[in-house]
């Protein structure tokens, strides 16, 4: 095949890149073959280019592509301007018929630019810019005088306008010197003038009142990249590749635009059968964050169509995980709010013979090579009665079903619409015992609240067919979906079954065990919902699902936590120090700064005795390896804060030999030589629990069975979770309530658990510090 597209004047390279497309290698062929037989076997050149240009941007109606070819092959659409122009055109304008006359003057068709028009023109355009043009000389970006001459000439050949402003610019400057042929400095970097649009919208602005978000959120927390850079207007759905167009639609979004006044308008739609994860996350920013951006709303929407999974604790776990992170939905609603409206909708669409009512079993009908149904073709007023009769609850669960007549991109063919479950609903109660399915109740509840932007991740790809097919089925007004790409973390798992079986085995506690990644884990864990959605903005939104290092994620956290958390000091393994050279009596105050770089944060005071202070045992080493910079019997140390350098007399040892005691002479820091090393301490402090938590699993990808044959269970790190029941915090967290952060200094950014009681306080390790490696 890449003989027959070399011969059209592709190149041999671009020839084979195109056969190893099948998409569009199949769509060329088929376009060159309909030429041949109007023109022949020889195909020029540059129709070839234009023939090339249709295969990889243009999909429509074989009647409107052979409207355009009739144009080609007619040499009246000549260029890639005018083939462009002409996509823009058909997809503006998705109803038939077309109208030859507006579309042609779209086009140019007819429009003759003659060179002695191009001349003119370009001499125009060199005067305007003449003054630059002589001081800049060579150095000049001529595209400002082509700009120039398409003002004047858009239909005007771009090879013939370049060749003629290079050989009057020539004229003018003459040829080039020595100074002509330096490169120039560095200066801007390409594409950096005002007006370059650019790779991703960053940061976005506050959104006005009403909105959808509230008013004291500081930034919108989501990046577009790629395809979302370009999504439709509000009613120019028919513009989107793929969106289906019936006689009706122009006028079902004229009526829309009336309802919604244009405004963008999204839906977060979770199921109600389990807690929200770190994927969620960017799902909830997307969302939000896309109307927000425009000025939008977002309803909340839960998918409550399986009674049988869902809990009223993971409906008021989902509203409170999305309002955390720091939206607002316009709207809480249910997709069973419209349960009666989606009844009456599936006995239109077997009125209208597109469902049927089907006794396979569920067994026989999964997979994608199910046995065609033999009641495919039962009479309609036969599938009216038996559906009422399933909504009065006179058949059993499982044998009989509602499907409607369509096969999906996946070749699934005639998927559920009905099925019965006689579970009482938590929203609905007993009402129903019909429940409608995801393939039935999505695109429905999208269009009764005018969803503008239909936005989920890639695996619902396979359902956009169904989704658009139902939408038109019943004249109704029919959003657009957009896909894009999930996102995943290593050295995890969030499939709500893979939870549940690490729950029941007893290796996490719950949905909110800190080392999970749900939404309500990490909360509990410390970590801040501004980081999150810093998180999810640093990702950004693309079409490619996306696997990532929990290192970015840890990143975002340190940055914020380094801004808000408090410092404390902390003593999680504890060894004694006594002054010996200080009296006890000589007790004082130390002013510790709550965030140094911040001044404004403020200071607190904590106690300094000299007979009663501890240190972490780790800041002392009687016989220390090399580069080793805390206490030895050689080595001084600073007490931060303190104003003192300690030194050491003796250490006291148990009978075992273990270090029980340090005793040490002090000495004021500005009459001591600088020690290597300033450590924490504590005196008088709080005991508490402090859970040191780490990666769950040990490899990157526990749920691949290359990696781990033995399944995600066999890979846990038995050293994710270190409990010190003993440890020795700065008395001043005292009363801290749950969720608190501070950051314990030289250790790390930690958080008050919820198990935390007025008598001891329980915190958890939120992330590490970053520290100098070569630091010890």
């Amino acid at each position: 095949m890449a003989e027959l597209f070399q011969s059209i004047g592709l190149s041999e390279s671009k020839a084979k890149d195109t056969e190893r497309n099948v998409a569009v290698s199949d769509a060329l062929k088929t376009l060159i073959l309909q030429v041949q037989e109007r023109l022949g076997d020889a195909i020029d050149k540059a129709t070839g280019n234009l023939l090339y240009h249709m295969a990889t941007r243009f999909k429509d109606s074989e009647k409107r592509t052979s409207f355009l070819l009739d144009y080609v092959c007619g040499k009246k659409i000549c260029t890639e301007l005018q083939i462009t122009a002409a996509f823009e055109y058909l997809k503006s304008h998705p109803v038939d018929p077309i109208d030859v006359p507006s579309f042609e003057k779209s086009c140019g068709v007819g429009m003759v630019i003659t060179q002695e028009e191009i001349t003119a023109r370009v001499q125009e355009g060199i005067e305007q810019f003449k003054p630059e043009l002589l001081e800049r000389r060579y150095s000049f970006p001529v595209g400002k005088i082509m700009g120039a001459v398409r003002e004047g000439l858009k239909w005007a050949d771009g090879k013939l306008v370049k060749g003629t402003v290079d050989s009057q610019v020539a004229a003018l400057l003459g040829p080039k010197t020595a100074e002509d042929e330096v490169k120039p400095g560095k200066g801007k970097k390409r594409g950096s003038d005002a007006g370059t649009r650019p790779s991703t919208i960053p940061a976005m602005p506050r959104p006005q009142q009403g909105a959808g978000l509230e008013e004291e959120e500081e930034e919108n927390p989501v990046q577009l990249m790629g395809e979302a850079l370009s999504f439709h207007k509000p009613g120019e759905n028919y513009k989107t590749e793929g969106y289906v167009v019936t006689p009706k639609t122009m006028d079902i979004l004229k009526q829309h635009l009336k309802i919604t006044g244009g405004q963008v308008i999204t839906r977060f739609p979770p199921e109600p059968n389990g807690i929200l994860h770190i994927g969620h996350a960017k799902a909830i920013n997307f969302n939000f964050g896309y109307a927000k951006y425009h000025g939008g709303i977002t309803y909340l929407r839960y998918d409550d169509t399986n009674p049988e999974k869902e809990e009223d604790r993971f409906f008021k776990g989902i509203q409170e995980m999305v309002e955390w992170l720091g939206h607002k939905p316009y709207q809480v609603t249910f997709s069973s709010d419209y349960f009666q409206q989606l009844y009456d909708w599936a006995v239109e669409l077997i009125k209208r013979g597109h469902a049927y009512v089907c006794h396979q079993k569920v067994e026989e009908i999964k997979g994608h090579n199910p046995p065609p149904s033999p009641w495919r073709d039962r009479p309609i007023e036969e599938s009216l009665r038996l559906f009422e009769d399933m909504r009065k609850g006179k058949f059993d669960e499982g044998v009989i079903t509602l499907r409607m007549k369509l096969t999906m991109e996946d070749s699934k063919q005639d998927p559920v619409a009905y099925r019965i479950k006689y579970t009482p609903h938590p929203h609905t109660g007993d009402k129903w015992c019909v429940y409608p399915t995801y393939d039935y109740t999505h695109c429905l509840c999208d269009s009764i609240q005018h969803i503008t932007h239909s936005l989920c991740t890639k695996e619902f790809q396979a359902r956009r067919s169904s989704y658009y097919w139902l939408c038109n089925s019943l004249d109704l007004y029919c959003p657009v979906q957009w896909e894009y790409g999930r996102m995943n973390l290593q050295y995890t798992v969030v499939s709500k079954r893979k939870i549940l079986k690490l729950v029941n085995a007893g290796i996490v506690k719950d949905w909110d065990d800190p080392r999970l990644f749900t939404l309500t884990a990490l909360r509990r864990r410390g970590f801040p919902p501004e980081a999150i959605n810093k998180f999810c903005a640093k990702v950004g939104v693309t079409m490619a699902q996306t696997v990532l290092h929990p290192d970015l994620l840890e990143f975002c956290v340190r940055d914020e936590l380094n801004r808000t958390a408090t410092r404390v000091m902390a003593v999680l393994e504890p060894l004694k120090v006594v002054i010996t050279n200080l009296s006890a009596s000589e007790e004082m105050e130390v002013e510790v700064p709550n965030i140094p770089h911040i001044p404004s944060k403020g200071v607190h005071r904590v106690p300094f005795v000299p007979n009663e202070i501890f240190i972490e045992r780790s800041d002392f080493k009687e016989e220390p390896e090399p580069n080793y910079r805390r206490l030895t019997p050689s080595q001084p140390v600073g007490l931060r804060h303190s104003g003192y350098v300690i030194t050491l007399e003796r250490a006291i040892k148990d009978a075992s030999g273990e270090v029980t005691e340090l005793r040490v002479t002090a000495v004021k820091a500005a009459e001591a030589q600088k020690p290597k090393a300033f450590i924490h301490w504590v005196c008088r402090p709080l005991v508490s629990t402090v859970r040191i938590y780490s990666r769950l699993f040990l490899h990157k990808n526990p749920e691949d069975p290359v990696e781990v044959p033995g399944g995600f269970l066999s890979d846990i790190n038995p050293n994710s979770l270190v409990v010190m029941e003993n440890a020795l915090v700065d008395r001043t967290v005292e009363g801290a309530a749950p969720l608190t952060k501070f950051q314990f200094e030289r250790q790390g950014y930690f958080c008050v658990d919820f198990e935390s009681t007025k008598d001891k306080l329980v915190f958890n390790r939120t992330v590490t510090l970053r520290e100098d490696p070569g630091k010890i």
